[in-house]
């Protein structure tokens, strides 16, 4: 007899204001928000701000005032830090399943299924208490036989205090009143088009989705409704994925903290995100055929305006950051004009080929699997000492960047640096 999925999504609450929290605790009750790059918009919120009526968008700019007012905690994103603490995160996780799947920087699935727990809802406040304790972190969990309805009771424990970070389902006979307190619009995998056709015909909560007709939500919905139809019924229909998809393109862009006028100081930001570009390519075994360079000034910005972009077809698979380099270089030069503020350059890689389907050609150039070596020597030292301990020059000298984002309020990173590690006085 075929046991009962239980699948457990675990989140983070708040995680960017969260993580500023863990190494200083001053900031405990404080409202907090995180900006964007180069300081742009509020992309994070503690529940603090949320109370405030901060929304996510808002321009820094515009409610600088009022974040003054409530003496609301600002900070620039501060990506390294966020980053390693997801990893440990998820290594933690992965100690309370033997499957895991990764969603996103603060989610994962566990799956829990077939595994001897006498009491799982209080293995889940287990898990609840060891990220805390382990990481100063809060998260919600929600379980439940699908991960749709994961996600539902994940969020209803996270909006409601009663269930203390924990809802699950398994513990209720009647889930009715819980796929009532969820509105269609925020039932995972209805987006924005799918909420206002369910809206016009009468379908607002998520237990209306789940009592709708299945041969209409297939022939409006297409598969990908159906799913999520099955999925609010208690049967499965979406599997976990132990590795993410292979992307089919990898963009790396950003706007610059200040404008650039000059080739080569543009030409080092290019550097910067070819290599970023490349190393995402490599982490999944990829090796591309086509790289994109694009330019552009600030539209908004009282000035001559210029956008351009030009297409480069690769005489043969690439993965190596030192092997993509003179290609961007010539593909900028064809693009670049004198005269322009400059706010935004950017690299498209596309057009995959697996590297482990490669094969060395009589064409390739002489000792190209030597400068292969040295990129992966270098990705292998980056890894372990954190990213660009080894960059190549073309990419300029970290602290003369004029390009680099605006990023005035960064906090530390107490757990990739050395310079930065927290001390404590006894």
């Amino acid at each position: 007899m075929k046991k009962t999925s239980r699948i457990a999504l675990v989140d983070c609450n708040n995680f960017y204001a969260s993580c500023e929290r863990v190494f200083n605790p001053k900031l405990n009750g404080r409202p907090i928000v995180v900006l964007s790059n180069n300081d742009g918009v509020i992309i994070a919120r503690s529940e603090e701000a949320k109370a405030l009526g901060i929304k996510m968008g808002d321009p820094y700019f515009k409610v600088e005032q009022l974040l003054k007012q409530h003496n609301v905690a600002v900070f620039s994103s501060n990506y390294t830090l966020y980053g390693d603490l997801s990893a440990r995160v998820m290594a933690t996780l992965e100690k309370s399943s033997p499957e895991v799947e990764i969603y996103s920087i603060d989610e994962a699935f566990l799956n829990l299924t077939g595994i001897e727990i006498q009491n799982q809802t209080e293995y889940l406040h287990t898990i609840r208490k060891t990220i805390k304790k382990w990481l100063g972190l809060p998260v919600s969990i929600g379980l439940a036989p699908t991960k749709t309805l994961a996600k539902l009771a994940n969020r209803i424990a996270k909006k409601n205090k009663e269930y203390d970070g924990v809802l699950n389902l398994f513990d209720y006979t009647d889930w009715e009143l819980f796929l009532e307190m969820v509105e269609v619009e925020d039932v995972w995998g209805v987006g924005r088009q799918y909420s206002a056709l369910l809206h016009r015909n009468n379908i607002h909560t998520a237990l209306d989705l789940a009592r709708a007709d299945e041969k209409w939500i297939k022939k409006r919905m297409t598969v990908v409704g159906l799913r999520t139809y099955l999925e609010l019924n208690g049967v499965p229909a979406i599997e976990l994925e132990h590795q993410p998809p292979a992307k089919k393109s990898i963009v790396s862009s950003r706007s610059f903290g200040e404008y650039l006028t000059k080739f080569d100081e543009v030409m080092e930001a290019v550097a910067y995100f070819v290599a970023r570009a490349s190393e995402k390519m490599r982490s999944q075994g990829s090796a591309c055929r086509i790289m994109n360079v694009f330019i552009r000034t600030n539209p908004f910005k009282n000035s001559p305006q210029y956008y351009n972009s030009v297409e480069v077809r690769l005489p043969y698979p690439m993965y190596g950051t030192n092997e993509l380099l003179p290609f961007a270089k010539q593909a900028l030069k064809k693009i670049f004009r004198d005269g322009y503020y400059y706010q935004k350059v950017g690299v498209l890689l596309m057009d995959f080929v697996q590297t482990n389907a490669m094969m060395v050609s009589l064409f390739d150039p002489p000792n190209r699997i030597n400068q292969l070596k040295v990129t992966e020597l270098m990705d292998q030292i980056n890894k372990k000492y954190g990213r660009e301990a080894i960059y190549y020059a073309a990419a300029g000298t970290k602290e003369r960047r004029r390009w680099q984002m605006k990023r005035d309020m960064l906090s530390r990173h107490f757990t990739t640096n050395w310079k930065d590690l927290p001390e404590v006085k006894a």
